[in-house]
């Protein structure tokens, strides 16, 4: 990502490589909110996409895939869809709260929000660099999304931030529940606390490493850690942005390396009863191919969203503007996933890719190569992949300029999809055809994804203000509820969970809003 606050830029583990070849400014008193005219939605007959390509470079098989019995089930149910994170840990967990990127969280959403209290007392800092230099970074980015869940009758939170560090509070006073832990550079994604109830928390950073840390025994502490180099063939960058999805003792993530990675965790517990991972990274996939390097005419191909899981695929899109599945049902057998879905958007897609439950995919793109094929396309897309030569359902316009476009993961609610842009409008996209049935328009960039609990949009902006909307009636403009300061630019994913919301900003702090009293 080439703009605002987003830079490209180690333990290697030792296996053995068996290649196989596969196919923001001050806080403002009020919000800005208006009606306004978005680009209509493009007609279906749009660029066609491309067969897909035999893939270039060779998927890379790191550790031997385990002796599996095949389950009747699939790895993560289309029934899911709108559900938490199963069953043995209640809470928001990960980006988007579960491996299908659509569970908000719980209601109630407060009526009057307020801040309660901020944390840590000084802002949380450090230095950092990208390609515009070194500079100073402070508090949480995109995503940033915390993880809110219930442990032992309590209620704990956990993010990580611009000073480099994972934190571990009290989500209910803020008071801190152990030293927080420090990497060696930013954290920019969201992490993922086990959804099994392990005491484990995975995380990357921009030091390269992708962690697995326990919280058992008082202190956080490093149990393992994934090199961005532990694979040979990499492309752009050595960041860790997307949120792992941990399912069935397997965790699936995509890397700033380019590739989308498998990884056996082994979790168990020692003689103490303390947490403990072996984990075997089992494959990389790279997330190019030829075709794809030729048509952006560069190799900036990182995956910087949270993979998405629906059924037996893994969908994720990436900073050259392929979208495209994974079919992991052969893990179970013992064999390396297969791609199976592959359609070119046009240009730098880091928002995670949605589903809806009807087996839709929506995916959003940035305006940034200025290239024929996202002009004549647009930045917001709804794609069937049951129809892989043809996926392309409608399609939308939501450029206004060069670096421009979606940042923001979108939001299906009922019969519309919720897409805020970079340059500060939300569009509410009918869900069946594409029209746009009502705009927001808020001090942008608006890169903070949509949360929605019941009939309530809440959304931050970039002057620091985080906003309550009625989504009651999804035909006409919904009606502000409520605005709050929050005191400095709103990139993070909030968290709602019964009465509270937690959310960082680019200010140096977190916060906790709540009704007063």
């Amino acid at each position: 990502m080439l703009m605002m606050s987003h830079s490209y830029k180690h333990t290697l583990i030792g296996v053995c490589l068996l290649l196989f070849a596969v196919g923001c400014s001050p806080a403002a008193t009020t919000a800005e909110l208006e009606q306004g005219a978005a680009p209509p939605a493009t007609p279906i007959t749009t660029t066609a996409p491309a067969p897909m390509p035999t893939l270039g470079p060779a998927v890379q098989r790191l550790a031997v895939f385990p002796d599996v019995e095949p389950a009747l089930a699939p790895w993560y149910p289309i029934s899911e869809v709108g559900q938490p994170y199963g069953e043995v840990v209640r809470g928001v967990l990960t980006f988007r709260g579960s491996p299908n990127r659509t569970y908000y969280g719980q209601g109630p959403v407060p009526d009057a929000p307020q801040v309660q209290w901020s944390y840590p007392g000084t802002k949380m800092c450090s230095l950092s660099s990208d390609l515009e230099g070194e500079r100073e970074w402070c508090g949480t980015g995109w995503t940033g999304q915390p993880a809110v869940w219930e442990r032992g009758g309590e209620l704990w939170v956990a993010f990580g931030a611009y000073d480099r560090k994972v934190h571990v509070l009290d989500a209910v006073t803020g008071a801190p529940r152990m030293e927080p832990f420090p990497t060696g550079d930013l954290i920019k994604g969201s992490l993922t606390v086990d959804p099994d109830g392990h005491p484990l928390i995975y995380v990357g950073s921009r030091d390269n490493q992708l962690r697995i840390l326990s919280f058992d025994t008082g202190e956080l502490v490093e149990l393992w850690s994934l090199s961005a180099y532990a694979v040979d063939q990499q492309l752009w960058n050595d960041d860790w942005d997307g949120a792992p999805a941990v399912i069935d003792d397997f965790m699936f993530v995509g890397g700033e390396n380019s590739n989308f990675h498998i990884v056996k965790l082994n979790r168990g517990y020692d003689d103490q009863g303390n947490a403990t991972v072996a984990p075997e990274l089992l494959a990389a996939m790279p997330g190019w191919d030829d075709e794809l390097l030729s048509a952006i005419g560069d190799n900036n191909v990182s995956i910087e969203g949270s993979v998405t899981i629906v059924d037996n695929t893994v969908y994720f899109g990436n900073s050259g503007g392929l979208i495209q599945g994974w079919d992991i049902e052969p893990v179970r057998r013992g064999e390396p996933p297969v791609r199976v879905f592959r359609f070119w958007i046009g240009d730098d897609t880091d928002a995670t890719v949605v589903v809806d439950d009807q087996g839709f995919l929506f995916a959003a793109a940035e305006y940034e190569r200025n290239t024929e094929r996202s002009r004549s396309l647009g930045q917001v897309v709804k794609l069937d992949p049951r129809r892989p030569d043809d996926p392309v359902v409608w399609s939308v316009d939501a450029r206004t300029g060069i670096d421009t476009g979606v940042w923001a993961t979108p939001a299906v609610h009922k019969d519309v999809v919720i897409v805020p842009t970079a340059d500060g409008r939300v569009l509410g996209l009918d869900r069946d055809s594409g029209e746009t049935r009502w705009t927001l328009r808020l001090p942008g960039p608006v890169w903070s994804s949509p949360v929605v609990i019941g009939d309530t949009l809440v959304q931050g902006d970039c002057r620091g203000l985080l906003h309550g909307f009625d989504l009651s009636d999804t035909t006409q403009q919904p009606p502000e509820l409520w605005s709050t300061i929050v005191g400095a630019c709103i990139e993070s994913t909030p968290v709602v969970w019964k009465d509270r919301i937690w959310v960082g900003t680019r200010g140096g702090f977190f916060h906790m809003l709540s009704d007063p009293g």
